[in-house]
């Protein structure tokens, strides 16, 4: 059916289960199926060449619009919260008020740096972020087969809708959810709106101020795509739903996280910077209509 998931990457637990969604994907037809995906580490790459890439809030810690005593308060942050973050002997209920603590630390140091909204698109530019290999495909084939693309992130929204811009894949059918900056009458950043979202809190409770599943009440299967045992709540909020396919992407700690990640995943992809097995999906499922 679909000749990636050979692919070396690939862990399943129940192959049988994952063909079976697959087929029924198909059967079902594109009109009945949305995309709701991870952006940070999923849809961008983890890694590149044994250097580690950013994520939309590294791309701003790492600018140049950050002081060097802010940029050293931020990576402080990172090296004392990241490995709780990707504990696997730590419960989500246990990391959760961490995450908080993190984020909001992260946060308030940012609005210290008076960041400007018009620096962002430089800011991006000179970065060293990149979406994965095969990601043209991914989104062009959503956006011609009109499947919505639901980018669920922890992650800064501005900066996120920056990188896609650039890479000149932001089209209509993208909807995101994350943490966007508020700024003032100067264009000066002044607060992050809320609600907070971080790894451990992508559900519903997040959402219930947005329409968006409402709206997409026929779309009732689901290719959900993560990087964190987080983001499999991600389609909590989908009224209805038929079949879920979850993809999960194991960048880092994989043998530590190998067990966990194979037990919640349908699909679990080892290391791989690439989007092809989800593009392959993507081809089976529109069989002819490619």
């Amino acid at each position: 059916m679909v000749p990636e998931l050979e692919k070396v990457t690939v862990l399943m637990k129940n192959p049988e289960h994952v063909q079976r969604v697959i087929s029924a994907l198909r059967k079902e037809g594109t009109d009945k199926l949305q995309v709701i995906s991870d952006f940070d580490m999923t849809l961008s790459r983890f890694g590149f060449n044994g250097r580690r890439c950013p994520t939309s809030h590294n791309i701003l810690d790492n600018s140049r619009v950050i002081s060097e005593e802010g940029r050293k308060k931020l990576k402080d942050l990172l090296q004392y919260y990241y490995p709780i973050e990707i504990d696997p002997n730590q419960t989500m209920e246990e990391k959760r008020p961490l995450m908080v603590e993190w984020w909001t630390k992260a946060h308030n140091l940012l609005l210290e740096q008076k960041i400007l909204k018009s620096d962002i698109a430089k800011i991006v530019r000179e970065s060293e972020v990149m979406l994965r290999d095969g990601a043209n495909t991914f989104f062009d084939q959503l956006h011609q087969h009109n499947i919505p693309l639901f980018i669920f992130s922890a992650g800064v929204g501005d900066v996120l809708e920056e990188v896609l811009r650039q890479a000149e894949v932001f089209h209509p059918n993208i909807n995101v959810v994350a943490n966007y900056m508020d700024f003032d009458d100067k264009g000066v950043l002044r607060r992050f709106k809320e609600p907070l979202i971080h790894t451990y809190n992508k559900n519903n409770t997040v959402l219930e101020k947005t329409e968006h599943f409402q709206l997409l009440s026929s779309r009732t299967n689901i290719i959900l795509l993560g990087d964190s045992l987080g983001d499999l709540s991600m389609a909590d909020g989908v009224p209805n739903v038929e079949n879920v396919l979850t993809v999960g992407f194991l960048n880092d700690k994989v043998d530590e996280r190998r067990g966990k990640y194979r037990d919640a995943y349908d699909i679990v992809l080892e290391k791989d910077e690439t989007l092809d097995v989800v593009n392959g999906i993507l081809c089976y499922i529109l069989g002819d209509l490619n």
